[in-house]
């Protein structure tokens, strides 16, 4: 069988993309760090709707933790893979440079890049052999091909994001592997509470913040079939905000 793994899928888009992908008939797994309750709520939301789901928590950033847990769930899905990887898990940590920790820069590139690095890395091989095919989706941002003032940790983060899967879709293409980036705009979640909605409305020329499900319709298609010949694109969904 295969399967649908979303990292961060507890909350925000992620969340949404757990939802929308098990509607559309994937057993999905939902991946999260801390938050229990959340996921257990999304796990809930999903069974009622009657889909297939499972959760899997580790800390992306973590590899011993993240090879640990993908062990675990091979062990005990041995005829089963996962063929559709939604790299969503991801950490803000805002600030001006000059007073931006160490840990703050670390942290943001430690989860949204290095956690893409070790699960994909490790998932691949079990997409790869036999050309079984696959579809791997990245969640980046707006900030990774803008750049935003008080978030040069997630832009850069984002934007080495996009570059990998540039680069890693021509390596799988061969594979019947598709390899994609979404970059959203101003999307409210609880991931963006703490922005001025109102003043940032402004600038964008649809008139508000995106929503959760609108960006987990575009990860469903591309998770999809009719999304073959897609591969090693960033793309925007931002109301019309370029930069």
């Amino acid at each position: 069988m295969k399967y649908a793994l979303v990292t961060g899928g507890s909350r925000g888009i992620g969340r949404a993309v757990a939802i929308k992908l098990a509607a559309q008939g994937w057993p999905v797994i939902i991946n999260y760090r801390s938050n229990e309750a959340a996921a257990k709520a999304t796990l809930d939301e999903i069974v009622a709707a009657g889909g297939q789901v499972e959760l899997l928590p580790f800390d992306v950033a973590d590899e011993a933790a993240t090879e640990a847990a993908i062990d675990q769930w091979e062990s005990q899905h041995p005829d089963d893979y996962v063929a559709v990887l939604v790299n969503n898990a991801g950490i803000r940590r805002d600030g001006a440079m000059f007073m931006m920790s160490n840990d703050d820069w670390h942290g943001v590139l430690d989860t949204s890049l290095n956690g893409f690095f070790y699960i994909t890395r490790r998932l691949l091989k079990h997409m790869m052999p036999r050309k079984r095919g696959g579809r791997i989706i990245n969640m980046a941002s707006l900030s990774g091909l803008k750049g935003l003032p008080g978030q040069a940790n997630y832009s850069a983060a984002k934007a080495a994001l996009i570059g990998a899967t540039k680069a890693l879709a021509q390596e799988v293409a061969a594979r019947n592997i598709t390899v994609n980036a979404i970059a959203p705009g101003f999307i409210a979640t609880d991931m963006t509470s703490d922005l001025n909605e109102q003043e940032l409305t402004k600038m964008i020329p649809a008139g508000r913040f995106g929503r959760a499900d609108e960006v987990a319709a575009l990860a469903a298609f591309l998770a999809s079939d009719d999304a073959a010949y897609i591969t090693g694109q960033a793309i925007s969904i931002n109301g019309g905000l370029y930069t």
